[in-house]
């Protein structure tokens, strides 16, 4: 698995995020959009926030001289060409792009316009970049995950629940990613033996899917990486828990809402970290010389209190290694 050096970041106060903005620059106002996202997420706001103070800390301050313009999907793909086609039209000086199918869309749109992507797999996969040290174009950012973290994914979950024989993953094929997250379990889990099982969750429907997966004898859950299943990571892990199924997932937001266990970045990191290359963009720098980042950690988070309720007794050598265990 890759692993990159993350820039340093000066720290700051956070600043007011406006409502509504006009994309229109009077007396060097600089504009930024942001793209994706969820208005309702605590979390996804946290994250915003970071990437807003650490614009602060680096002398960028709303109202003075920079504006953002906010275009959420909430977790809905269908809806992304139209809000990029919107921010594009509006021709910020940069824009925030979060998951990997905003970034696509957005480099269907612009070829010119700076793009700053976060929360993301790996771009060179999904064609916005030429490279991690020299991307080219219009576009740079933070990778989130590299695909070969899902045998990482996969040797977690049978460390805790040894009995899994069939790891059900679940999709969105709305999601430009999920293919390159199952070339890359395949073949670890069949060294296994162990069975994988692909589960389409794109719709709050398909979540009741997970009744036919609890019929099926040692059975455990591999939730990807995808804005629908973090905008309703809630409804998620109550289904898993009802038919007693051991999940991983790649977020520490799963685990802290009562998920079993995950093991990936830290997303308030990286939106921190984003505003240093906006920064530079907003003062010359183009996006070709910026270098694509990964995370050079990635988070365990272990959730005793749902290992208990499902009988599961989490190895010590994991709880030594886990950098959060929730107790109660």
């Amino acid at each position: 698995m890759r692993r990159r050096e993350i820039i340093t970041l000066l720290g700051g106060a956070a600043v007011v995020w406006p409502h509504a903005v006009s994309a229109q620059q009077p007396g060097g106002m600089r504009t930024i959009g942001v793209l994706n996202g969820n208005a309702n997420d605590k979390v996804e706001q946290a994250s915003l926030a970071a990437f807003r103070s650490g614009l602060a800390a680096l002398g960028w301050t709303e109202g003075r001289n920079v504006r953002f313009v906010l275009r959420y999907a909430d977790g809905k793909v269908s809806r992304l060409p139209a809000l990029a086609t919107e921010l594009v039209n509006l021709a910020p000086d940069a824009v925030l792009s979060i998951t990997p199918s905003a970034i696509v869309v957005l480099k269907q749109k612009t070829r010119s316009i700076p793009i700053v992507f976060v929360r993301s797999t790996d771009p060179i996969s999904l064609g916005v970049v030429s490279s991690v040290a020299r991307p080219g174009g219009n576009i740079t950012g933070f990778a989130s995950f590299d695909y070969p973290i899902t045998t990482k994914w996969l040797q977690l979950l049978t460390e805790v629940a040894p009995r899994v024989r069939r790891v059900v993953t679940t999709f969105n094929k709305n999601n430009v990613a999920w293919p390159n997250y199952f070339h890359a379990l395949e073949p670890a889990a069949k060294a296994a033996g162990i069975s994988v099982i692909k589960l389409r969750i794109q719709s709050v429907g398909d979540i009741q899917r997970f009744a036919d997966i609890g019929a099926e004898p040692r059975a455990g859950v591999i939730v990807l990486p995808d804005p629908f299943t973090f905008s309703h990571r809630a409804d998620i892990i109550a289904a898993v828990a009802r038919h007693q199924l051991p999940a991983i997932y790649g977020l520490p937001e799963f685990t802290a809402s009562g998920g079993l266990m995950s093991y990936g970045p830290n997303f308030t990191e990286q939106f921190h970290q984003a505003a240093s290359y906006v920064d530079r963009i907003l003062r010359g720098t183009k996006p070709t010389d910026l270098p694509v980042q990964y995370p050079n950690k990635y988070y365990l988070s272990i959730n005793l209190k749902t290992a208990n309720a499902l009988g599961l007794a989490v190895p010590q050598s994991l709880l030594i290694q886990a950098d959060e265990v929730i107790r109660a």
